[in-house]
């Protein structure tokens, strides 16, 4: 039975989730499968991936294929590094220790990486707001502008009609 490590949809139309799921590669997408190990949401930015991490490593490990796209999920958390590193315990070329430390020193860069990230999204659109912001306040100072003129023109005219009368008053 080959097994693989793919994708099932789920979510709503155009704004699809995903279960990263172990299952025979004969069973359909959406269908029958052995484990989920975690989920996908391609739909904020970036990406939110909750991964089992231990079940993943020892599904990989036992032989289990991953798809294109689980392969870069499972390539972005760890997992196939973990498992390079486990391999070359398993070999004798490295010991554990080090296998360990070399992992977490990765995973130290790369989560400084994601929140480097994500605090400059974070600064773009407070920087888009305030931008924003400004537009706005322009736009209502010119309108206000406008109103103020167009009323006193409005003033100046009922002030001239108010003193015709008058002066023709005077005249009769």
């Amino acid at each position: 039975m080959a097994v693989k490590i793919r994708l099932a949809r789920r979510g709503r139309k155009k704004l699809a989730m995903y279960d990263i799921v172990i299952a025979d590669a004969r069973a359909p997408r959406d269908g029958k499968f052995i484990e989920k190990i975690g989920t996908y949401n391609p739909n904020t930015n970036p990406a939110s991936i909750n991964l089992n991490e231990e079940s993943a490593l020892k599904w990989v490990l036992n032989g289990a294929q991953p798809t294109d796209t689980t392969r870069a999920i499972l390539s972005y958390k760890g997992i196939l590094l973990k498992k390079h590193l486990q391999v070359g315990v398993n070999k004798g070329a490295i010991s554990q220790e080090v296998a360990d430390a070399k992992f977490n020193d990765w995973k130290v860069s790369k989560d400084l990486k994601i929140s480097g990230k994500t605090d400059g999204l974070d600064a773009s659109k407070a920087a888009e707001k305030a931008a924003r912001l400004a537009r706005e306040i322009e736009i209502n100072a010119a309108r206000a502008a406008a109103i103020a003129k167009k009323n006193a023109v409005v003033e100046e005219v009922a002030a001239e009609e108010a003193e015709a009368p008058a002066t023709e008053e005077a005249a009769e």
